[in-house]
């Protein structure tokens, strides 16, 4: 009788060895191992002293208690397949001793039948355990496939988080960027603002120095006029004396003539300090209509009277072209008179730079030209051009000549705001301010308006 102590054997063995992989109570260790124990002093117990129908019972009695603990316990839910495929030999063989036990005669009889069912319950027994084999195998493989999913699971865990912490790290240093970001932002509009201010305030400098020349000449036709009309009155009163009354006509209508001039030539001085506010104040933002022939003649004359009050050996030959149709147009007149001013100073300035170079034969020339352009059907537009003979623009600097605080200028000559803002200006007027570069022959600077 082997079969029951190996079979008894094998299921304490898989018991054992599969209770590892869940959790359990240790008692169940101890218990296996001293089962094991058992099998094998028993098994040797009926080999040594052949007391086989006493021991073949006792294996019973332990096959089904083992079987009852798998029934019992939910721990061992795993084992009922593997019971499933010893169960029909155990049952078997335990019917089989206990004909021969209660009639052998019977026994005999049924030996061959009971013979057939043991083949085919090992049979059953060897296909199921065959079946349960591939089963683990297919599970153990299903169970590392899960365990690398989870591994990889973790794994992905562990660089989401690791990630969470970089991103959350780098978010903060994103926005602690922001901040500083926002903050120099902030010091340069700060910075720009007194940039635009400094650059209003040098032009309207550069202005009153003109006009300091410009108005000179006017005041000067009233002293003059003022002093001849106190002669001319010292004689009427003399001629009134002597009662020469046509010599006092004709002194009278000097008189009258010399006030109209000194009334013409206050008019003008007054115009000029006008033109001076009107650049010197903060832009009101409407548009009047006012005549751009003129407006561009005034701060021509500025401009030029501007750099000779600031230079006395500087000369510049002026050329105007006015387009006398044009009339009036609807702009802001202090914004285009910055933008004028702004021209004409950098025209004089880049002609004042190439006469220092004292080449031959060289004139300083600047022209103006206006004129109303009808290149578009139902719309007029006015072109006013300011043109010198200088340096012209380096080519690499044409396309960023009106970009903010870009100048061509010396460090401290120039802050790089005037082209900017001109451009700014203009675009606000609807128009458009561009520039054609002849190299050495100089620069052309093109402002088209709304007529």
């Amino acid at each position: 009788m082997f079969f029951e102590p190996l079979i008894a054997f094998l299921l304490i063995r898989y018991l054992q060895k599969s209770i590892r992989a869940i959790p359990h109570d240790q008692k169940w260790d101890d218990q296996f191992k001293y089962s094991q124990y058992g099998i094998v002093v028993l098994f040797i117990a009926q080999q040594v002293f052949r007391i086989e129908p006493v021991t073949t019972w006792i294996w019973y009695a332990l096959l089904f208690t083992i079987v009852a603990i798998i029934y019992k316990y939910p721990i061992f839910e795993f084992a009922k397949k593997v019971l499933s495929a010893v169960l029909p030999f155990i049952l078997l063989g335990f019917f089989s001793d206990l004909i021969k036990l209660i009639s052998i005669g019977f026994y005999n009889r049924l030996h061959t039948y009971i013979q057939f069912g043991f083949a085919v319950a090992i049979t059953w027994m060897i296909a199921m355990i065959i079946k349960f084999k591939k089963e683990n195998k297919a599970l153990e493989k299903e169970r590392k496939k899960t365990k690398e999913v989870e591994e990889r699971g973790k794994f992905i865990s562990a660089q989401k988080d690791e990630l969470e912490i970089k991103v959350n790290e780098r978010t903060a240093e994103l926005v602690k960027q922001k901040e500083e970001l926002l903050h120099t932002l902030k010091e340069l509009r700060e910075t720009q603002a007194q940039l635009i201010q400094s650059e209003k305030m040098a032009s309207l400098g550069e202005l009153t120095a003109g006009i300091a020349h410009e108005i000179q000449n006017p005041l000067n036709f009233v002293n003059n006029f003022s002093e001849i009309n106190t002669e001319l009155l010292d004689e009427l009163k003399k001629e009134l004396l002597t009662d020469n009354k046509e010599e006092a006509v004709s002194i009278a209508n000097d008189i009258i003539e010399n006030e109209q001039k000194i009334n013409h030539h206050g008019k003008r001085a007054d115009s000029i300090v006008k033109g001076m506010l009107q650049h010197s104040r903060t832009s009101s933002g409407t548009k009047e209509p006012t005549d751009i022939n003129a407006l561009a003649d005034e701060y021509f004359r500025l401009s030029y009277h501007g750099l000779r009050a600031k230079d006395k050996s500087f000369n510049a030959t002026m050329k105007t072209d006015f387009d006398e149709t044009i009339g009036k147009i609807n702009i802001i007149s202090q914004d285009i008179g910055r933008v004028f001013l702004n021209l004409f100073n950098n025209a004089f300035y880049a002609v004042s730079e190439k006469k220092k170079m004292n080449i031959p034969g060289y004139e300083p020339t600047v022209t103006v030209t206006t004129k109303k352009l009808n290149n578009k059907p139902g719309s007029n537009q006015i072109e006013i051009i300011v043109k010198d003979n200088g340096s012209g623009i380096p080519q690499k600097a044409v396309q960023k000549i009106f970009q903010p605080f870009f100048t061509t200028k010396p460090t401290g000559e120039g802050t790089g705001l005037g082209l900017s803002l001109s451009y700014d200006i203009i675009k606000a007027h609807g128009g458009e301010l561009k520039v054609e570069n002849n190299n050495a022959e100089g620069a052309a600077f093109i402002i088209i308006l709304p007529g």
